[in-house]
C-alpha cells in the first residue's frame, strides 16, 4: 500500500508547534503538535476531549466559520489535525493562536457537553485541558509562517 503522508515524517525530529501536515488542492491541513512524539507523558485522552470541543467550537464561530473544515484529534495522542480552505498560512496561523488562547481562557460550560450532544459527555478535564493549552500556547506564541514546515524545525 501507498504510505501516507504523516507516516513519511521523521517523528524522531519532530517538537511541538505548528505545522503544514498536507494541501489538498484549496484544503490546508495544520498538524497542532502539543507533544513531542514518543515522549510521555502523552495527551490525557479527557484533557484532549475538553480542547477538541472548545476549538472547534471556538474556530467555528470565528470570522472564519465558513473557511473551517475540522478539527480533531491525533490517535497518538501527541496533538490535534485543523482543517481549513482557502485561509492563507499568515491568517491560519493567527487563527490557531486566537483560538488556543480563547480555549485556554474558557471558563464555564463546555460547549455541546451534555448526553444529547456528546457521545462520551462525561469523560472531560477542564483543569488537564488547560494546563496544555498554557504550554502549547508558551510554544507557539511566537511561531511564524517560515516554521510551518516540517523540516525547519
Amino acid at each position: 500500500m501507498k504510505k501516507i503522508a504523516s507516516f513519511t515524517v521523521d517523528h524522531d525530529k519532530l517538537n511541538p508547534g505548528v505545522y503544514i501536515s498536507r494541501i489538498d488542492d484549496d484544503i490546508i491541513t495544520y498538524d497542532l503538535r502539543f507533544i513531542k512524539p514518543n515522549t510521555p507523558p502523552f495527551l490525557e485522552p479527557y484533557a484532549m476531549h475538553t480542547i477538541e470541543h472548545l476549538f472547534a467550537t471556538y474556530a467555528r464561530n470565528s470570522e472564519y466559520s465558513d473557511n473551517v473544515i475540522y478539527f480533531g484529534p491525533m490517535g497518538c495522542m501527541t496533538g490535534f489535525y485543523f482543517l481549513t480552505r482557502n485561509l492563507s498560512h499568515e491568517t491560519a496561523l493567527e487563527l490557531i493562536k486566537d483560538i488556543v488562547i480563547k480555549c485556554r481562557d474558557h471558563e464555564g460550560e463546555i460547549p455541546g457537553n451534555s448526553k444529547i450532544e456528546c457521545g462520551n459527555y462525561l469523560a472531560h478535564n477542564v483543569e488537564k485541558a488547560h494546563e496544555e493549552l498554557c504550554r502549547y500556547y508558551d510554544v507557539i506564541k511566537d511561531w511564524t509562517v517560515e516554521k510551518l514546515n516540517y523540516d525547519n524545525n
